[in-house]
């Protein structure tokens, strides 16, 4: 049985490229995540065929933001693909027109707080709010949690500081930026190991390229699976 902690991200050129891998994998790992790189590529077709097929769970990691209108019509229309997870950025209004557009669904909102790949020195160039990254993560969870979300998508580093709000009781948290020890940082800047990840309070960790580009994915995943074991 495969531990629904790993989240494996099918971050490969397209379906076809994606499918191999989760054949490569086969039931070591139960969950996958599928996002904007691979859409013009067959991603929801994929999406649908490990659901409907292959009996796996699905992340769609489409970080929607937009009106509150489209946002709800956008993922009510992905919701018809069962999907397991969907992202939409944290703003407030964008999570609760997700929210609204989910609902009568399985399918479970998470709200980006801040992408993984950034740092202070990218938010100053982006012209975002002064402080502490912590302390704006922790800020915008807790906002997307008043607006509804199910869940929130934070690096490692944080999860601690988002477990220890009263209202992420009952509430997932993701974590991308997951690295095992030894493996190349890539464009991630903020974070952890896999232990570290899921002692800190996540439900779930997300791990790309430490798998598919092991000359051994499944016993990358294995090596992690045992890890958090």
């Amino acid at each position: 049985m495969s531990d629904d902690r790993l989240i494996v991200a099918l971050d490969v050129p397209d379906a076809l490229s994606g499918l191999k891998l989760a054949e490569t994998l086969g039931d070591a790992v139960g969950f996958y995540k599928i996002g904007l790189g691979m859409l013009t590529g067959g991603g929801l077709a994929l999406a649908n065929e490990l659901k409907q097929e292959h009996g796996k769970r699905i992340f769609l990691d489409m970080k929607l933001f937009d009106i509150g209108q489209t946002v709800e019509n956008a993922v009510r229309g992905l919701a018809q693909f069962d999907i397991d997870f969907l992202t939409v950025h944290g703003d407030p209004h964008v999570v609760r027109a997700a929210m609204e557009g989910a609902s009568g669904t399985r399918t479970k909102i998470l709200a980006v707080t801040i992408l993984t790949s950034l740092d202070r020195g990218d938010l100053d160039e982006c012209m975002m709010q002064s402080g502490d990254m912590s302390d704006l993560v922790e800020e915008r969870a807790g906002r997307a949690f008043e607006a509804g979300a199910d869940g929130v998508i934070a690096s490692p580093q944080e999860a601690a500081r988002i477990r220890g709000l009263g209202e992420s009781a009952g509430r997932l948290i993701v974590t991308p930026g997951v690295r095992p020890d030894g493996a190349a940082h890539g464009d991630q800047k903020r974070i952890a190991t896999p232990t570290r990840a899921i002692a800190d309070g996540a439900d779930h960790i997300v791990v790309g390229r430490p798998i598919w580009q092991a000359s051994n994915p499944r016993g990358a995943a294995a090596d992690i699976l045992q890890e958090i074991a």
